[in-house]
């Protein structure tokens, strides 16, 4: 999806700071980062969030849910918190299916 600014980061027509990469998921951090440490784990299939989820992502989504606390370790982060954001009123800005990793002294509260 060539609009997609996530499309377009795994593309590598816009920079990002990746920390993890394979077949399936990439992690980078957020350029508007609300915590010490805020990294994105996105698809790199573009699904647009959870609801737009079918029978044929499973293999996807268990993949990218066991990537992170992978990524965690690899970034040696002592606790986190994982957000998704589903559709425009449960506060997802970029239609793009992706979880936020949280860490550090900065943690938003809920």
């Amino acid at each position: 999806m060539t609009d997609c600014i996530f499309c377009q980061i795994i593309a590598g027509s816009i920079p990002a700071n990746v920390v993890y990469e394979d077949d399936l998921v990439m992690a980078f951090h957020d350029i508007a980062p609300k915590a010490d440490t805020h990294l994105l784990v996105i698809p790199k299939e573009h699904v647009v969030n959870l609801d737009d989820l079918r029978a044929e992502h499973g293999n996807l989504m268990q993949h990218l849910l066991f990537s992170i606390p992978k990524i965690a370790q690899q970034q040696q982060l002592n606790g986190y918190r994982t957000v998704t954001n589903t559709g425009k009123g449960g506060g997802q800005e970029v239609f793009h299916m992706h979880f936020h990793i949280l860490a550090g002294a900065k943690l938003p509260g809920f």
